[in-house]
């Protein structure tokens, strides 16, 4: 199955931003409406949208509840959300606001008690598991601090949960557009080969999606090489149309 390109939008004041290195100090506005950005992913063929609240991941309570309704309702995009989800309730008001996956990183690495019961209560096929990397250990709380554990001890206790799929950031790479952390994510994929893992950060051209998909990875989530212009939607389009029959 060829690897999936998923596009970011990340939101700061509803609007959809890029930061550098995960530094809320050095962000970026692409766009003042996210809904726009999400129906031009859409129009160029892609399905699924991962669109993270920033001031949430900031605060620890979800700010930007009505841009996931807004692209929920004027969209058919299978939508990752996340960011600042700390409650159950924010889980099921997620789900209820259109969002396929509930995105969970900090709380994951925290309080793994509770996202085990989260786990039995929605399901794992509800959530995506954000593993977010600073020098191979884990970094919470919108990348501003981090814990003791290895990135792949982590992993593997979360899908001893039941965790079903992962994404994984290296967060020095993240906006700098100078190449994904492939050296992570074969270590990741040697230790864990039946992890269903999907990059995050880093990417700049066609040819580091073509080699993450060579290591075997299963998705891409790509924001700041689509904004600036390093990889082309139509050229992603025209080569996946055959594979994915996108009309």
């Amino acid at each position: 199955m060829p690897i999936e390109l998923i596009p970011a939008i990340d939101i700061i004041n509803g609007q959809c931003v890029r930061l550098t290195r995960g530094d809320y100090q050095q962000q970026k506005v692409y766009s003042p409406d996210p809904l726009e950005v999400a129906r031009l992913f859409e129009a160029s063929g892609l399905r699924r949208l991962h669109l993270v609240d920033l001031d949430g991941a900031r605060e620890r309570k979800v700010k930007n509840w009505e841009v996931l309704e807004r692209i929920a309702r004027h969209t058919s995009l299978v939508i990752d959300f996340g960011g600042g989800i700390t409650t159950a309730e924010e889980v099921k008001r997620a789900l209820q606001s259109g969002a396929s996956l509930v995105v969970v990183g900090s709380m994951a690495a925290r309080e793994p008690d509770l996202f085990r019961q989260w786990l039995d209560m929605f399901g794992a096929d509800k959530f995506l598991l954000g593993a977010d990397v600073k020098n191979n250990h884990i970094a919470i709380h919108g990348w501003q601090q981090t814990i003791s554990k290895p990135v792949v001890e982590f992993l593997q206790q979360q899908l001893q949960m039941g965790v079903k799929q992962v994404f994984c950031t290296d967060v020095e790479r993240d906006g700098m557009l100078q190449g994904p952390a492939f050296e992570l994510y074969s270590q990741i994929l040697k230790a864990l080969p039946d992890i269903h893992l999907i990059a995050s950060g880093g990417v700049q051209s066609m040819e580091d999606i073509k080699r993450l998909e060579q290591i075997g990875l299963k998705g891409v989530i790509v924001g700041k090489a689509i904004y600036e212009g390093k990889i082309s939607l139509e050229e992603w389009k025209k080569q996946k149309q055959p594979e994915q029959g996108i009309s």
